[in-house]
């Protein structure tokens, strides 16, 4: 069972200006704020942006992504303003995506730092 997802960032401060609202629109809060690290969930953190504790510039994984399921397709499409809204660049607007399967609904956003972050639904509306 998957416990939490952990995505690196250069700059904390800049991933909660991005974060919070995006998260927001999800249904999540953030619920882990400490020096290192910003984590967002319903009750438990789930998510979070960790500066590398390597202390090494964060590198962003091709063809790695995180993608988050919504209940409505205005929930996809508030995702992706939200995010271009706060700083984010986009990885593929909102729409159906036939090839993953007939009511697959979802958008691509590009956080501050390059990471690739998804919000779809398979509902017809």
């Amino acid at each position: 069972m998957l416990h939490h997802v952990s995505l690196g960032t250069t700059d904390l401060a800049r991933a909660r200006v991005f974060y919070d609202p995006v998260m927001a629109e999800l249904g999540l809060r953030r619920t882990l704020d400490v020096e290192e690290a910003v984590g967002y969930g319903a009750g438990i953190t789930v998510f979070s942006l960790n500066l590398p504790a390597d202390g090494k510039p964060p590198t962003v994984g091709n063809g790695t992504h995180v993608a988050f399921e919504v209940e409505k397709r205005a929930a996809v499409d508030a995702f992706f303003r939200t995010a271009l809204a706060n700083g984010g660049d986009s990885g593929g607007a909102p729409g159906l995506r036939p090839e993953y399967d007939a009511n697959y609904y979802a958008a691509f956003v590009l956080d501050p730092d390059g990471n690739k972050i998804e919000a779809l639904t398979f509902a017809a509306s």
